[in-house]
């Protein structure tokens, strides 16, 4: 079955809109530059893109959606105590010998959190996308770890999500060394293993 113009048009869009913030970065990109390298006309971004927020918002869901792609590809078949490991590693960029290579999105990520900083609409839309990979890794330490209390787990993820964020920022867009990947991912083990150890509820 034929695919409907939008479903060809919006993603090249959004494709164009990537590479211009990847190369260039910040101020938002405008129409015409966005049209200049999807080598279609400013109008025909208009129409399906009414306002650079709605693109910015739309560039947001399909970068999530690249890692949701991926990340069904690596845990389709491991066992359910094999999934946290496998989380772990991708984000930290180990698993890209398994064609499991973590996108790089980093500079553009950069620029989506300094938009979101002026827009409602793009900062709401992050906090749900690192809401769900919170809730996501928390979910998959409680599951390998089922002596690690709920409460410790939920700090694990959010640990997480720090952790990678931060890590990335300083790898992609100050160029440290990836060599620290390492660093990172081990970490989250020690993390886990910390809390295994000693942990106690702050409510408690």
């Amino acid at each position: 079955m034929a695919k409907v113009a939008a479903e060809i048009r919006r993603p090249e869009i959004l494709d164009a809109a990537f590479r211009v913030l990847a190369q260039e970065g910040l101020p938002m990109p405008s129409y015409d530059v966005i049209a200049k390298e999807a080598g279609i006309s400013r109008q025909l971004i208009r129409h399906y893109f009414p306002d650079q927020t709605s693109m910015m918002v739309a560039l947001c869901d399909s970068l999530a959606g690249a890692y949701r792609n991926l990340m069904m590809k690596g845990i389709i078949d491991a066992a359910s105590t094999e999934r946290l490991q496998i989380f772990l590693d991708f984000y930290f960029g180990f698993l890209e010998g398994k064609g499991l290579k973590k996108p790089e999105d980093d500079k553009v990520y950069d620029a989506m959190f300094s938009l979101a900083a002026g827009s409602p609409e793009i900062r709401s839309t992050l906090k749900e996308q690192y809401s769900l990979l919170h809730f996501t890794i928390w979910h998959e330490v409680q599951i390998s770890n089922p002596d690690i209390p709920q409460r410790a787990c939920q700090e694990i993820g959010y640990l997480f999500v720090t952790l990678m964020y931060g890590h990335w920022k300083m790898v992609a867009s100050l160029g440290f060394s990836e060599k620290h990947n390492r660093i990172a991912r081990e970490a989250m083990d020690r993390i886990i293993a910390s809390y295994k150890a000693n942990y106690t509820d702050p409510d408690a």
